[in-house]
């Protein structure tokens, strides 16, 4: 389990690695234009745009990359199916076709499917995807469907399997959605320890996607807290309103920034160059905008029980800021932009506490987090076993070679091709390889043909097609094996 786990955190560092930057143009557009986000200034809403682009997409990202990163020989078509089996869930528990499906208004169906385009459906996608490609892009169909077969089987396989994914979605997902919000509602009664409890398990429900439950709970107008609208708006108490928002400003903007480094100073000497690049991104975005999904996301499946600890502590600072009535917010995220906003409003409650708090976190944060990754050899970024990478590399290239029928035909059509000396490109369409050469002289159209392919069309004076059939994609994926 632990092994697969890392392997997923793995899979989710291509698309987190594109997030830091999207943060960065969303925080310096709010910062030029914090009232309007764009609708005052051209500029500003250029850059909130262009960053929502990724930041309001991430559930797709996350389908895609883990369905890449998931399966066994890192196939395109395994993030192509990804992207299906997000589309999938999306459009089947959408708020509108759960209305016409349960025969109501759209705003009667449950808030949950509202809520349903998140990170957590995003991995769930992505999982199956792959699972689906690393059981079905090499089964073969009879000749009537073989045009299906391969690769191709692969998002129908996949189509199939999110419909009943999607069927269990639509009863389970509202009633753990509405479960939390009640949760919400009873912990909101307890003061200081309900605003830790609020901190501990909204970080700690962040992979399932579950925490919108709770953050409608807090932070809008679900049961009258509403603790964002109240503090921009001024309509709350002093030292009260805005504390579900404080406790996260010295996490985000020192909390998780040392834990980045901690991570950093970790990793194996080989790989602290790229360690750092993704640490420095995503600290920089943690700190400056508060979007923390490129850090938490880069350790939460790696190291698991650190992730729990960040939790904890977060759940910590949110009970010690409301125990002392240290209040600020804000409209985007507890960053550096909304805290430097939030100053200016009059609920705001000694605000510069939550500074000393956050440097204390910072120490609590690095030392910790330092401690149990080396204590306990937690695989957090640039702490990756080399030797696993590689034996799933072999052994996902292993699993596909042995016993496969079209690898000697595979290999003698390309030796008749001239091989890496003649052959520049190889392609294939439904029953076709495009091949193109240096030099038709060098082509044994024989030694193709001895083969029992059903023919050779000679297309021009470097291209060549050589006629295979329905099975065609298995030729040639065996000659790119070769190639490599």
């Amino acid at each position: 389990m632990m092994k697969y786990l890392q392997k997923l955190g793995r899979s989710l560092m291509l698309p987190v690695a594109v997030l830091p930057a999207a943060a960065i143009l969303m925080g310096i557009g709010y910062w030029i234009d914090p009232e309007g986000w764009g609708s005052g200034n051209a500029l500003a809403a250029f850059l909130i745009k262009a960053g929502a682009s990724i930041i309001d997409n991430i559930p797709i990202l996350f389908a895609v990359g883990v369905a890449l990163g998931m399966s066994k020989d890192k196939d395109g078509s395994a993030a192509l199916s990804g992207l299906v089996a997000f589309l999938v869930v999306k459009t089947l528990l959408a708020t509108g076709t759960v209305a016409m499906l349960q025969g109501v208004d759209p705003e009667n169906v449950n808030a949950a499917f509202g809520k349903i385009e998140n990170a957590f459906i995003g991995i769930l996608s992505g999982i199956i995807a792959s699972i689906m490609y690393n059981r079905f892009s090499h089964v073969q169909l009879p000749d009537a469907l073989a045009f299906f077969s391969g690769k191709r089987l692969v998002p129908i396989m996949t189509s199939l399997a999110m419909l009943v994914v999607s069927a269990a979605l639509f009863f389970i997902w509202p009633v753990v959605f509405t479960g939390l919000v009640s949760f919400g509602e009873a912990i909101s009664k307890m003061g200081a320890v309900g605003a830790g409890l609020y901190g501990f398990f909204n970080r700690l429900l962040i992979p399932t996607g579950l925490h919108h439950a709770l953050n409608a709970v807090f932070w809008f107008d679900t049961i009258g807290i509403d603790d964002i609208g109240k503090f921009r708006n001024g309509t709350g108490i002093k030292g009260i309103t805005g504390m579900y928002q404080a406790g996260f400003f010295p996490i985000m903007m020192f909390g998780l920034p040392a834990a980045a480094l901690a991570m950093y100073h970790t990793a194996k000497t080989k790989r602290k160059k790229q360690a750092a690049s993704l640490m420095i991104a995503a600290a920089f975005a943690s700190f400056f905008t508060g979007v923390t999904e490129p850090l938490e996301f880069a350790f939460m499946f790696l190291a698991p029980a650190l992730y729990v600890v960040h939790a904890a502590l977060t759940g910590l600072s949110l009970f010690i800021a409301a125990t002392f009535h240290w209040t600020a917010g804000f409209a985007f995220s507890a960053g550096f932009v909304d805290f430097f906003l939030s100053l200016k409003i009059p609920l705001a409650n000694q605000p510069y506490m939550l500074i000393v708090q956050g440097l204390v976190f910072a120490l609590i944060y690095y030392f910790l987090f330092r401690f149990l990754i080396v204590k306990f050899n937690l695989k957090t970024p640039g702490r990756e076993d080399d030797e696993d990478v590689e034996d799933e590399e072999i052994n996902g290239v292993a699993s596909t070679t042995t016993g496969n029928k079209f690898s000697g035909m595979a290999a003698k059509i390309f030796d008749g091709l001239g091989g890496d000396a003649n052959v520049t490109s190889i392609d294939y369409c439904a029953t076709r390889l495009r091949v193109e050469v240096k030099d038709m002289n060098a082509v044994d159209q024989k030694k193709i043909k001895d083969t029992g392919v059903p023919g050779i069309n000679v297309v021009g004076p470097q291209s060549i097609q050589v006629i295979v059939g329905t099975s065609v994609q298995f030729v040639a994926d065996e000659i790119e094996k070769i190639r490599k």
